[in-house]
């Protein structure tokens, strides 16, 4: 005999595990704080690469100025600057790293809060089943 509470059940969890669960179940293993600490760590690096190429590029667009001006550069004031605005640009990227991955953090849990309510039901179906199945070989045992 089919159960069409089970089958319903598990027709969910599946649904979910394929899609929104792709998203939300490995961030399901991590702490909050963690979760946000390897982000802001991934910020951390990514910022600082993107920094050195772009001003790299800059540099690189702006040769001819800078070696023929290089002699009366303060180069203290100009690394100063270069120091400053990577400061400012990681400050800026690391609060909206902070912000969106801990919204993001936030729907993961309440999300899995319903998968997880899920999973409880079908526990609970199966304990059933399994209480039956105990009964009817009990019942069938006294009947010999």
């Amino acid at each position: 005999m089919l159960n069409e509470e089970k089958v319903r059940v598990m027709t969910k969890l599946a649904i979910y595990e394929q899609g929104e669960g792709k998203k939300y179940l490995p961030i399901s293993k991590y702490y909050r704080s963690d979760y946000i600490g390897l982000a802001m760590i991934k910020n951390f690096f990514l910022v600082s690469i993107a920094y050195v190429m772009l001003t790299a590029l800059i540099a690189l667009y702006y040769l001819d100025e800078l070696l023929e001006t290089i002699h009366k550069m303060n180069l203290i004031k100009l690394g100063a600057q270069i120091i400053i605005g990577y400061i400012i640009l990681l400050a800026g990227y690391s609060v909206l790293v902070y912000v969106i991955q801990t919204v993001k953090y936030s729907r993961a849990k309440k999300s899995i809060k319903n998968y997880y309510m899920q999973l409880g039901k079908l526990t609970k179906i199966y304990a059933k089943e399994e209480k039956r199945s105990q009964n009817r070989t009990v019942l069938r045992r006294d009947k010999v």
